[in-house]
This record gives C-alpha cells, structure tokens and sequence, in this order.
C-alpha cells in the first residue's frame, strides 16, 4: 500500500524528472529511493549530471563516492562514517543503512512537513536565522561586558580606549568572527569536525574543547552567585544595606547608617580625634563587601585551605545547572527557543537600568568619568594591548562555540552578514553597559564625597560589592537589584548555553553512530553532571581563589595561540585560495579583499603581538591584598598549557599513523583535506566537491558518471600528484569489484578481479 506521502512523492518525482535541473533532480531521486525501495545498501548516490548512455566507452569508468550520508528523517536517519562508506565500497559490499519506511514520509506529511533544499535532517538546523543570531548575541554578550570592559575604559584613560577598541574591532574581531563562522558553516560539524580540512590540526578542536570546559565550569559558579543575589534580594531591605548582621564585623560602616563618614567631612572630625577619625576612615568597610566576603563566600584565608562546601552557593549551582540541562536537552531546538527571552531581555533591563541611573544625582559625574579620553595614555602600548584583548575574549574567538553553533545554519546562509551584526552588537553592548554602570557609581561616588575611581572594581567585585552597595542609596532598592541580578543570569545562561553545546555537539560529531545521534539527551545529561561535580570545590570557602585562578589562565595564553595555529592552518595550509572558493561556493559571493587581507597578514600579526603583550605585561595573580603562592601559579599555568599540547600531540599521534614513504610524504598527507571534507549534504557538493558516479541499476546503487581525466577533481586543498594516484586507486577498486565490467580504454586497471560473470 503506498500512503498520501509515498503519492507526492511521486508526484513530485514526475514533475522533477523532466523539469528540474540535476541537483534538484538529485533531491528527488533520494526521497524517491528512501519511499519505494528497501533500504538495504548505500541510499544517497544520485545523478547530478543527467542520463548517461551506458555504451559510451568514455562514460564507462565508476567511482564509489566516500562522504557523510544523511538519510530519512530526524530520529531514523543513519550516518555512515566516510571511511567505513569507502572501505565498504571497494570491497564491493552492500552498505547497510536504517530502514525508513514510506510511513515515516506519510507521517510527516501529513503534519505538513516538508524538508527544503537547504536543511539537514540528521543533525537539525536553527528554526529560523534570528534564533541562531540570538544565541551568538547570547553568547557573546556576556558577564565580562558589564564588569571587565568598564574597568578597563577607567583604567586606560576612559574614552581613549574606545579608539584602539574599535581599530581592533575592524582589523582583527570581525574578520575572525566571520572566519570562525564560516568554517562551521561550510562543514556543518562541531569543532572536532571542521578539521577534515587538514586532520594534522584536529588538535586545534581538542584544545578549544579543553577550554570550554574549564570556562563552563567556573562560568556557571558566577551564574549560581548571581541567583543566590537575586533569591538574597526578595525582601524588602536588601541584605547588605546595613551592619547589624551576624556576619558583620566592627569596621563595618553603612553609608545610609552613616553618612557623615566622607572625605568631605574628614576635616572637621579630625579637629575631635584625629586618630579614631583615621582608623574609622582607614578601615572602613562596606556592608556589601563583608556580605560577599564573609556571607556568600565564607573566604577562607589560603587558596589551599578549600574548609567547606557552602551549601547555599551548592543549591543555586545544582539550580543553575538544571537550568541549562532543561534548555538544552532538546538541542538547538530547544534552545533555540529559549534565546528569544535570555538574549532580548538583557537589554530591556539595561534600558530600565540606564534611564534610572542617569537620573541620579552625580551620575553625570561617572559618566563623564567613562567617556573623558585621557589622550596621552593613547600612545601606551598597554592600552592597545587591553583593547585588542578585550575584544578577542568578549567576542568568545577560539572557544569553538562560534564554529559549533555556525554548524546548524542552513548552508546558503550569510553567515558574513551575521558576523559584523554579532560583532558590532557585542561591542555596543559593552559601552552601553558602561553608562548603565558609570551612572550608577558616579552617584555613589556623589554620596561619599570619593572619586569615582575609589569606588569601581574590577572582575567579581565590580558586580557583586560596588554596585550592589550603590543600589541600595536607590528607592525600592529590592526592585532594582532583583532587574540587575537577573540581567546577569540571564547573560551567564547565554554563554552556558553555548558552551555546554560546543561539547556535546563535538563529542555527538565525533562519534558519530546513529545511537550517541537518538541519544543525544543523555549525553548533554551526562555533560552538565560532570560539571556540575567538577563545580562543586568552586563552591567551598577557597572557591573564588580558583574561580580566579582559572579565569586568568584557563581562558587567556591558550585562547591566543589556539586562535593563531587555527588562522595559520586555514590560510597557509589548506591555502586561503581554497577556502576563499569555498565561501564563495557556499554564500555566492568570494569574502571581501580586507576579510582576506586580514586573515592571511594582519589579523594573526595582532594576535601574536596580543601573546607578546600578555607574556610581558604578566604580573602574579593577586585577590584584594592575597598572592597566590607560586604552587597555584603553576598550576594555573598547567591549565593553560593543557588545551595547547592538545595541538603537538594529536600531530604526533596523526602524523605517526599516516602512510608516506618519506617524512615530506607523511607530511603531505597529513595535513591534506581527508576525503569527506566539504559540505555536508549531497546537494551542496558542487563543483570541485561534485561527485561523478551513474546509477547502477543492478544493485540499486546511485551511481555517477566519472572521465577519467577528471578523476582528481574530488580531492580537495592540494595539487600534489598523489591525490591523482588516490583518486586512480579509488576508480580502479570500484571496477575490480563491481559488477560493471571495465572499459578497455581504463588505463593502469588490468589484472584486476572481476566479480560479474
């Protein structure tokens, strides 16, 4: 019985058949075959280039093809590894693959399901082009926009930065972002994936994998904190406006308790007793630092003294963790949906934040303070450093979320437009946030007669102490402090999100198999389990020296070479020629000369010169007035070294496995494109990608018409002669063991067994 679905098929078969041009003839045969034949052998081989006569002695050469197969629908499909596909071949076995009945198509059908040219069954794609805008805002809009990229503008002469940040934006953000990109894009694989481009670097994936992992796992401890603030802010005064907590100490000094403790009035208080006006001065501090210290922290006295587990900061992690797991444990499906609210809103509450903080008395004080261009500092090689930096962490390079979440786009799609939507949106983000910031502690700094660089701070101590102290002078200070905590989390989650799918999407690719693609819930399960135990020391009372330590080392030298070898790879080894035919094949136009310029010269210049930068200006890690001992230095500096040896050693371990009858040799094909390199899908393969096999009807094969002289065409990124000897190889393996028989003109073939009669 053929069902409603098998029928428009046909339909659409016979329409397709004698109208539509060979690739869209090709989609049709693939439905075609999947609706009326038993899917017992390869089901993805179609004739892209028209009828061919059997008897034409120069049409009588086949190739089997090697390539990812993406069969049926979403939840039956089966992927075969391009390996086993062409080992399979040319032993001359049928290749098993999933059954995918017509039923399966009448069912989809009739839910008015009807994939287009442009989608990918197997692995999904973004419902639509603005949730896989969102996530990368999401992703990259981040906590450091609200607490690094201030600090940073005080710190290099305010409004100067802002010079070389956007010259860094240009010269070196945008262009890796649109790299980075289309380099998922183009594969449609996570970051392991992406290096059949030259397996000799898949070592490049591994260490962007190292490094998401350690930032999800700290990352997620700032976002626990941040939902312990905002549990901590649903009363009716806030926690930290006042000193008469079990937690407080006797240098406590409250500035609505009181208020005539301020430089201004230092003077008349020392005429009374200079020495009690000088230690009530000198040690003065703040109820919302003694709340983060001594309250949420519990801050022991060494790194090594980890005492114990802080319960309530152990609760919000579980909570923020489940929280991820929930939006996630559908893929991008259910992400993609959940980006609508933690991308958008973000920025509804930095309006509120905003027009309530340049409200305030003294707020154009910080504001003036945030945008004044102190031009000597222009010229300091610090400042340009900070910038160049700034950029690079905030817009998440060389994390492998960005190639990860490019993946799921739809093949046609502009991915260069996106790149400088992101980019630009991300950097706005960051100098908007100053004004929401600088608004709010010029008021502060207003109120204790200070100067605004007295009360701002950097890292955790920005968003967690300063800020939270300067929302307490505000009316309904519970109300504004539930908007600011939660704008943080739901930037935090943005991030998390990203990160959390980078791993389970390379670790899904990776494997491969059509169980880990139907079980893809429990992995992103077993993913966030894992960080969430390896979180859990974070959580202890020496829990903010590592979250620390970890952010300075984890995320800083090796996101800068990763990104360098990654650069270098792309543009010297595969060769930018090639990769620039493959944006052009993949978004109909080439990437513009500056993009190319960049890539090749200018960008990895800057990226290298950020490394020197980092290397000299290093200073040893310090928390308030504590520095780390050097046994925590090295160990920060493990971390950093453990994603860059992934690089070295998976060489080795490639190079030692790849055969070669020299060492040049070994290296040529190492570093050469692997063979299912290139677009994903059979349709997209065009021109040098194009498969050139004809049908046979015998075994119910889809074959492709292949002349010999164009027998290296499928070998991509190298113009040496073996690809031509492989590509020979591979057309002579197809005849002995097939049971088409060989062509007489079919030259360096004889003497191979025939299995026809």
């Amino acid at each position: 019985m053929v069902g409603k679905g098998a029928k428009g098929m046909l339909a659409m078969e016979e329409a397709g058949d004698a109208s539509v041009s060979p690739g869209a003839g090709r989609g049709v045969n693939e439905w075609r075959r999947h609706t009326h034949s038993t899917p017992s052998v390869h089901p993805k081989m179609a004739a892209a280039q028209g009828p061919v006569d059997p008897s034409s002695p120069e049409q009588m050469s086949w190739r089997m093809i090697s390539q990812p197969l993406h069969t049926g629908v979403e939840g039956t499909s089966h992927s075969l590894h391009p390996a086993e596909s062409g080992e399979a071949w040319a032993q001359g076995e049928a290749i098993p693959t999933r059954d995918i009945t017509h039923e399966a198509y009448e069912d989809e059908s009739e839910n008015g399901f009807m994939p287009d040219e442009d989608h990918s069954l197997q692995r999904g794609n973004w419902g639509n082009q603005i949730e896989f805008v969102l996530t990368s805002v999401g992703y990259a809009v981040g906590l450091g926009n609200v607490w690094r990229f201030p600090y940073l503008c005080y710190r290099n002469g305010g409004g100067a930065l802002l010079v070389p940040y956007f010259v860094m934006l240009i010269f070196c953000g945008i262009p890796i972002f649109f790299m980075e990109l289309s380099f998922g894009q183009f594969a449609s694989q996570g970051c392991l994936g992406v290096w059949r481009i030259s397996p000799m670097f898949k070592g490049v994936g591994y260490g962007m994998m190292v490094v998401s992992t350690y930032i999800g796992i700290y990352y997620n401890v700032v976002v626990c904190i941040a939902f312990y603030y905002f549990f901590s802010s649903l009363t009716s005064v806030l926690p930290w406006t006042y000193c008469d907590n079990p937690w407080n100490t006797p240098n406590c000094v409250s500035i609505l308790e009181n208020p005539n403790i301020t430089k201004s009035t230092q003077p008349s208080a020392m005429l009374g007793n200079v020495s009690q006006a000088l230690n009530q001065t000198l040690q003065r501090t703040s109820p919302s630092e003694e709340y983060w210290s001594f309250c949420v922290l519990n801050l022991s006295d060494d790194v090594g003294n980890f005492g114990e587990v802080q319960v309530h900061l152990l609760s919000c992690l579980l909570v923020s963790w489940v929280v991820v797991f929930f939006c996630l444990m559908q893929g991008i499906r259910s992400s993609g949906k959940v980006v609508y609210f933690t991308a958008t809103f973000p920025y509804v509450v930095l309006t509120i934040l905003f027009f309530r903080g340049v409200t305030l008395e003294g707020a154009s004080t910080g504001i003036k303070y945030y945008l004044t261009p102190q031009w000597d500092k222009i010229l300091e090689a610090k400042v340009w450093g900070d910038a160049a930096s700034q950029i690079f962490y905030s817009l998440g390079c060389a994390w492998g979320g960005l190639i990860t979440m490019a993946s799921y786009n739809r093949f046609h799609n502009n991915c260069y437009r996106d790149s400088v939507v992101i980019s630009v949106t991300n950097c706005v983000t960051s100098v908007y946030a100053g004004f929401v910031i600088f608004s709010v502690l010029g008021s502060m700094a207003n109120h204790l007669g200070e100067d605004v660089s007295q009360v701002a701070e950097h890292g955790p101590g920005l968003a967690f102490v300063a800020y939270p102290e300067a929302l307490t002078l505000l009316p309904i200070a519970p109300l504004w402090s539930l908007l600011f905590f939660f704008m943080l989390i739901l930037m935090g989650l943005g991030t998390q999100f990203c990160l959390l799918e980078t791993l389970v999407t390379a670790i899904v690719d990776e494997v491969g198999n059509q169980w880990i693609l139907q079980q893809k819930i429990y992995v992103t399960f077993g993913v966030a389990v894992a960080g969430f135990l390896l979180g859990i020391p974070l959580t202890s009372q020496a829990g903010i020296y590592w979250l620390l330590l970890m952010d300075n080392y984890a995320a800083s030298y090796s996101l800068v070479i990763i990104s360098c070898i990654m650069c270098v790879s792309i543009m010297y080894i595969y060769g930018h020629q090639n990769y620039s035919e493959d944006v052009q094949m993949m978004l109909g136009f080439p990437p513009p000369c500056f993009f190319q310029i960049c890539w090749r010269f200018i960008s990895p210049t800057i990226i290298f010169l950020i490394l020197i930068f980092l290397v000299i200006q290093y200073q040893p890690i310090t928390y308030n007035q504590y520095r780390y001992p050097s046994w925590a230095e090295a160990i920060g500096f493990l971390m950093a070294l453990s994603s860059v040896i992934c690089i070295p050693f998976y060489a080795l371990f490639h190079f030692r496995r790849t055969d070669g009858d020299t060492l040049l040799q070994r290296l040529k094909n190492s570093t050469k494109p692997s063979r299912d390199w290139g677009p994903a899908l059979l349709k997209h393969r065009t021109g040098r990608y194009a498969p050139t096999i004809p049908p046979s009807p015998e075994d119910g094969l889809e074959f492709q018409p292949l002349h010999l002289d164009k027998a290296q065409i499928p070998m991509v990124g190298s113009n040496d002669s073996s690809r031509l000897q492989d590509s020979q190889m591979n057309t002579c393996m197809s005849l002995g063991n097939s049971e088409v028989p060989a062509p007489p003109s079919s030259t360096g073939c004889q003497g191979l067994p025939s299995r026809g009669p």
